[in-house]
């Protein structure tokens, strides 16, 4: 269950977009005309929980009759979707009966992976929960289990959804899965989908932090949250990104406050899935923003928030989704087809981006987020200027924590490993990033624009054009699955360079910096960022670094 309260920096601006709300004109799901290259693919996810202990109002009716209308709406504007059952809902004649009856060709119904009592004790495991189902890492999830007892509440799972429903659950999903419990459902179970939380620090106990950026990615054998490099070493099951970050503000929500807020597409939140005007611009950039390969997002919501509280919400949602189905801008499909796309497309997991060309007025930020397999980026422009907010490095030898003992917190960690974080890094007065900077007469400056061209000119590469304010040129980037390449393109000669600012006191990976490499070590783990081109320099043993092109070029080698 989410956070209820939302923290946010910025109001989101009330005025809906107009004329984007239309009644769907019929049922177009797996319409061939949508476009098959870089498809926009949209799952309804909904996931049902027997109970909720923390709110003696939530009944267990309350709850049923919420995913009666979740259905209901779907119904109505005919659109597909997965429902993902927690094993005390599976078990219940109510849910049976009523799932059952929906027409498989739209509806799936798959397993969602949080452990409540009844599935510990049939395995012959103790119940250490505080409530029938606690939401803790260490009892609600198999994060706080062996191996061993991992596979046995697999094993129980999956027999009693086969007696239920005649077949296995193909698509299996939770905040969070191990490494261990999802390979072993993949190769006893054919399991062909998951899906995990977006990312966030702290967030209800939860951090998943650093990783692959919205999309979806196959996940290392020893590390369920790190992207593969090579196939030989991953889970062929991809996991799907959950919630719709919004890809702007999430990032940054809560900064300078005790935690980090939420600003998605779940209903629920006002300055998000509930607000008409944040849902008609997240949905236009997701459909008009470059994303190499494909977009993806999660629709849908919990049934533990309850009906009144999500129906504002999906009203909005739903009549807006089935248009752009209809109007063939986006395919509306189950996780199990996701899956199954996924896998038959991508032998290792591809090189994505999202990319957001226009802000919601009146704001006038704009945001790229690049993914591949060895690395993911996230360029901001704010005030016509350039910061480089975010870069993580992927490593499919980095094993989790939670692989081979249980975990005794009640909270957990998903990590990756940073060499520039915008968020950790960064306090209410200094916002932390790389940042491109210039020297007029003698005097550094920052180097402003205009509005970035955000295109693909090769497959697997991002290109991005940025013409300059400050001076005569243009600013070139191109991301690519191992590197990214920076160049100034100007008449006159510009000395220009790359800035790591962080807020004080911040604690860095940086163990060593000479102008060819810069040596990191995090969480125990050493790994290393080369320059391809450019040279880096120390500033202080306290603060960042700087990287000064060579030949008006950058270069930036980031896989391992």
């Amino acid at each position: 269950m989410r956070k209820r309260t939302v923290k946010t920096q910025t109001r989101v601006a009330l005025l809906a977009l107009a004329g984007l709300f239309a009644w769907p004109i019929g049922f177009a799901q797996g319409n061939p005309a949508v476009k098959q290259n870089r498809p926009k693919i949209v799952n309804i996810i909904n996931f049902i929980r027997l109970l909720e202990p923390r709110d003696p109002l939530i009944t267990e009716d309350v709850l049923y009759q919420t995913v009666v209308k979740q259905i209901e709406l779907m119904k109505t504007y005919h659109l597909p979707g997965t429902f993902l059952l927690q094993y005390d809902a599976l078990m219940d004649p109510r849910y049976q009966r009523l799932l059952k009856s929906l027409p498989p060709g739209s509806f799936e119904i798959g397993a969602w992976w949080e452990i409540p009592q009844p599935l510990a004790e049939k395995a012959g495991l103790k119940w250490r929960g505080r409530y029938p189902w606690d939401w803790h890492a260490d009892v609600g999830f198999t994060t706080g289990y062996t191996p061993d007892e991992r596979e046995r509440l697999a094993d129980v799972y999956m027999n009693d959804f086969e007696n239920i429903f005649g077949y296995y659950a193909k698509s299996v999903a939770s905040w969070f899965i191990d490494a261990h419990t999802l390979d072993y459902l993949q190769r006893k179970y054919n399991i062909t989908a998951s899906a995990n939380c977006k990312d966030q620090y702290g967030t209800d106990g939860y951090t998943l932090w650093g990783g692959y950026w919205n999309q979806a990615y196959y996940p290392s054998k020893l590390n369920s949250y790190m992207p593969a490099q090579n196939a030989e070493n991953q889970i062929p099951v991809p996991i799907f990104r959950m919630l719709g970050s919004d890809p702007i503000r999430q990032y940054d929500s809560g900064l300078g406050s005790n935690g980090q807020g939420v600003v998605t597409l779940e209903p629920v939140y006002k300055y998000g899935g509930g607000d008409s005007a944040w849902v008609n611009w997240y949905f236009e950039e997701f459909v008009n923003g470059e994303c190499l390969e494909f977009a993806y997002t999660q629709a849908g919501q919990e049934n533990s928030f309850t009906w009144e509280a999500m129906k504002k919400g999906l009203e909005l949602q739903m009549p807006l989704l089935a248009r752009l189905r209809d109007e063939n801008k986006i395919r509306v499909e189950t996780l199990a087809e996701s899956g199954d796309w996924f896998r038959k497309n991508y032998k290792t997991t591809p090189a994505t981006s999202v990319t957001v060309n226009k802000d919601l007025p009146p704001g006038n930020l704009k945001t790229v987020w690049f993914n591949s397999r060895h690395y993911r980026v996230n360029i901001l422009w704010e005030n016509n200027t350039l910061r480089i907010r975010d870069i993580h490095i992927f490593n499919e030898n980095v094993p989790s924590v939670y692989e081979k003992e249980p975990t005794t917190s009640n909270e957990c960690k998903f990590l990756t490993l940073p060499f520039v974080d915008g968020f950790l890094w960064s306090d209410a007065q200094q916002l932390a990033g790389l940042r491109l900077k210039v020297v007029v007469d003698g005097k550094e400056g920052p180097l402003t624009g205009g509005d970035p061209a955000i295109t693909s000119v090769r497959k697997g590469t991002l290109h991005i054009v940025w013409p300059l304010k400050s001076i005569e040129g243009t600013f070139i980037m191109d991301l690519n699955e191992r590197e990214m390449k920076m160049s100034l393109n100007s008449e006159k000669e510009v000395n220009w360079f790359l800035e790591l600012a962080i807020a004080e006191k911040k604690k860095l990976p940086f163990t060593n910096i000479t102008r060819g490499k810069i040596d990191c070590q995090f969480e125990g783990f050493n790994y290393a960022v080369k320059a391809a081109k450019g040279a880096f320099a120390a500033v202080s043993a306290e603060s960042g670094f700087r990287i000064y092109p060579r030949h008006n070029g950058i270069g930036l080698r980031l896989a391992q």
